[in-house]
């Protein structure tokens, strides 16, 4: 039983060129035989897409093309490449209006596949142009893949620079943002120390216990004052022995 081939029914190809097409278009790639120039080419790929779409392109020996595109004979080839211009200028246009890191990751995921696609299609092109010589108009498409590809890479360039910049700006800030929160806990915690000793003297003379400096057996505000100043110079030293950065254990 044999497989159904990709190519058009109605093409009248040589059998080897049915015999080395399976039952997936493979890579983008050119093949002449008898004169005849099979191109397969990938459609222009979306994000996330796994399988490539081909389109198949035959140069008879006569010099007449027959394409599965829109458009018959070589238009389907002026087409094929119109619409990767095409997605390249909407990215292009996509990229000047990003800002955030998550528009550039997303504007890479369309890219990276196109970039490869662009690449191997230009490949493609170049090799058909040195298996057909004599055909003027296939150096303005091989030209034209080349554009293409130099205007994905580019633009895959600075999508990247700009989501590194993007990346590099938010942990710089984060950065800054922890410096802050380390200054102001730094000084939370010189505030704690300063007042944890009168604090703590205020907590154990106030528990309900006789001390003898109660205000019934000793009218004065000395015990008051010597707590508070007591507390109070304990206090700076605890603060100083805690911003104190050389300090021996």
């Amino acid at each position: 039983m044999h497989k159904k081939s990709l190519l058009p029914s109605s093409w009248q190809v040589p059998k080897v060129f049915r015999d080395r097409i399976g039952g997936l278009p493979g890579r983008q790639r050119a093949m002449l035989e008898d004169g005849h120039l099979l191109i397969i080419l990938h459609e222009p790929p979306g994000p996330d897409e796994e399988e490539r779409r081909a389109r198949f392109f035959w140069r008879k020996p006569d010099g007449s093309w027959a394409s599965t595109t829109e458009g018959s004979g070589q238009v389907g080839l002026d087409t094929h490449l119109e619409d990767f211009e095409t997605v390249l200028n909407r990215l292009d246009e996509q990229e000047e209006a990003a800002r955030t890191a998550n528009d550039y990751f997303k504007l890479m995921r369309h890219l990276n596949p196109l970039v490869r696609t662009s690449r191997n299609l230009h490949d493609a092109l170049r090799k058909a142009r040195e298996m057909v010589p004599d055909d003027k108009r296939i150096i303005d498409y091989r030209d034209r893949a080349y554009a293409i590809e130099r205007q994905a890479e580019l633009l895959a360039n600075d999508a990247k620079n700009a989501l590194d910049h993007a990346i590099a700006l938010r942990s710089e800030e984060q950065a800054a943002a922890g410096k802050q929160m380390a200054i102001a806990g730094h000084r939370l915690n010189i505030l704690a120390a300063f007042f944890f000793p009168i604090a703590t003297l205020a907590a154990l003379l106030g528990m309900n216990v006789k001390t003898g400096l109660e205000p019934e057996t000793v009218n004065s505000l000395v015990p008051f004052e010597a707590v508070l100043i007591g507390g109070l110079a304990a206090g700076a030293l605890l603060a100083l022995f805690v911003t104190r950065k050389n300090w021996r254990l």
